[in-house]
């Protein structure tokens, strides 16, 4: 049995998210900033931003759990949480401390917002959020 609800699809995420999952981008400020930030307006929702790891520190956020629940997220809860992460490797750490904590169903978004890097050592085109085609901004 998996440390959490399981790995999905971005697809799978937005669906989820349409039906009222909420979606945690765990990736750090100067990810969201200057790589971008998914866009689940169309869903009537916005992404929560939770830093795994601070920038530029670098080190384990050690508020990860006081933050979930700040932003309404308790063991209280039943509404299902998509973690995102840069590739998908973040999020997993993400949803398995959320669902220790009993926070969830708690679900991982494989390739994460831009997935791995192409042949050029670019990403964003292979895999994730981005090369879905799901919507995302940036600043």
């Amino acid at each position: 049995m998996a440390d959490y609800a399981g790995d999905i699809t971005p697809q799978q995420a937005w669906e989820m998210i349409e039906d009222g999952a909420v979606l945690v981008d765990v990736r750090t400020a100067a990810e969201w900033q200057w790589v971008g930030v998914p866009d689940t307006a169309a869903a009537g929702s916005a992404p929560i931003q939770i830093e795994w790891v601070t920038w530029p520190g670098g080190g384990q956020n050690a508020q990860f759990l006081n933050q979930l629940s700040e932003a309404g997220l308790s063991a209280d809860g039943d509404r299902p949480i998509v973690f995102l992460c840069r590739s998908g490797q973040r999020s997993i750490a993400a949803a398995t401390k959320a669902t220790e904590a009993g926070i969830g169903p708690s679900y991982n978004i494989v390739g994460g917002f831009e997935g791995g890097p192409d042949d050029a050592g670019h990403r964003g085109s292979t895999a994730g959020w981005k090369a879905s085609g799901l919507p995302w901004r940036q600043s």
